[in-house]
C-alpha cells in the first residue's frame, strides 16, 4: 500500500512539473485560422470589423483583428501597437496629424484621417511597432480582407 501511495505521489509532482506555468500562452497557427474565419462571420456592419481578446497580462494584453474596411486614424497616449500580419494587405499610415481629432475613452484619440503620415503597405509575414502616442490608420481597399495579431502594451 505505502508503495503505492508514493508510486502516486510521484505520478502527481510529475504532473504538476509538467503543466504550463501562469501565464503562458501558445497561439497555433491553425487556430488563429479558424479564429479569423469566425471574426469574418462576427463583423461590425458599420466598420467591417471584428476582434477577439486573447489574453490580458499586468501591462499587456493580445487581440485577433480582422477589417474588411479602413480603420479610423487613432493615437494611443499610454499603449504602444505590435502588429503581426496574418492575411491579407492593408497600407499603414504612421505619423502626421489626426484629422478631426477627438477622445473617445481616457487615452484613446481618434479621428477621421491622417494628415503628413508617411505610407507604407504592410502584408503577411510583417510586424510593426508603433509607439504610444504616435497617429496611426489602417487602409484596406474595398473587397480586400486584413487579418492581423495586435499586441498592446502599456508604456511608462
Amino acid at each position: 500500500m505505502t508503495s503505492r501511495i508514493a508510486v502516486l505521489a510521484a505520478l502527481g509532482a510529475a504532473l504538476v512539473l509538467a503543466a504550463d506555468p501562469p501565464g503562458f500562452m501558445h497561439w497555433r497557427a491553425a487556430d488563429l485560422k479558424g479564429l479569423e474565419q469566425k471574426l469574418v462571420g462576427k463583423l461590425d456592419p458599420k466598420s467591417k470589423a471584428a476582434s477577439e481578446p486573447l489574453g490580458k497580462f499586468p501591462n499587456h494584453l493580445f487581440t485577433l483583428a480582422h477589417r474588411e474596411a479602413s480603420g479610423e486614424a487613432e493615437i494611443h497616449e499610454t499603449q504602444a501597437d505590435i502588429f503581426v500580419v496574418q492575411s491579407g494587405e492593408a497600407k499603414l499610415v504612421i505619423g502626421g496629424k489626426l484629422t478631426g481629432a477627438r477622445t473617445t475613452v481616457p487615452g484613446e484619440v481618434r479621428g477621421s484621417s491622417i494628415e503628413g503620415g508617411r505610407e507604407m503597405k504592410v502584408a503577411v509575414g510583417d510586424i510593426v511597432h508603433i509607439p504610444a502616442k504616435v497617429p496611426h490608420q489602417l487602409l484596406v481597399e474595398a473587397g480586400e480582407q486584413f487579418t492581423y495579431f495586435v499586441v498592446k502594451v502599456d508604456t511608462p
